[in-house]
């Protein structure tokens, strides 16, 4: 008889110890091209321009071009991607290069997970961190497929990543709910 090793602690019905998952939207860096393009010629503006014409209306556009290139860079950048980390006791999801916005949901609260295959920006509002009343909160940073976890208040979270279907079984086998196929949502 041949012996199988036991899994390692923390790990049942194989599923592994952390899963990670991301996903990535390569369209929101021609807005962070846009953003910085606005920088720069909120730049340009202060230091090349005349300012012969008048300071208000030229510090306004300068101040103008700046604060919507940091508005763009900083909305774009920060979702181009998402990170989800699950563990034995938590959902860490965390925005773009930085990692913020965070969200951390203890597994205590949640008390279901579904498979989600058609998440939709337009349906939320565009990209980003949002809520919708209808909807509860999600980080959609493209479309395609997400997951939903259900928490045990009512609220629901919402998360577009590559290969949600396993963060769902992984989700479900740490609450003990099973392992079947994740419902779609």
């Amino acid at each position: 008889m041949r012996d199988h090793p036991e899994a390692p602690q923390g790990q049942e019905d194989g599923e592994p110890e952390v899963w990670t998952g991301r996903a990535t939207n390569r369209v929101q860096w021609l807005l962070a091209g846009a953003g910085a393009a606005c920088m720069a010629l909120g730049i340009e503006l202060a230091v090349a321009h005349p300012w012969t014409s008048g300071a208000v209306p030229l510090v306004m556009s300068v101040v103008g071009c700046l604060a919507a290139g940091l508005l763009m860079l900083y909305g774009t950048i920060a979702f181009v991607h998402v990170a989800v980390r699950i563990n034995k006791d938590s959902l860490e999801i965390r925005c773009g290069h930085i990692g913020l916005p965070r969200t951390r949901i203890p597994l205590s609260s949640v008390v279901g997970a579904d498979f989600a295959p058609r998440v939709n920006p337009r349906h939320w509002g565009g990209w980003g961190y949002r809520w919708r009343p209808e909807q509860g909160t999600g980080v959609v940073v493209r479309r395609g497929e997400g997951f939903v976890v259900h928490l045990g208040d009512g609220r629901s979270f919402t998360v577009t990543v590559d290969d949600a279907e396993a963060a769902v079984r992984v989700i479900r086998a740490r609450l003990g709910l099973g392992t079947g196929r994740p419902a779609s949502a």
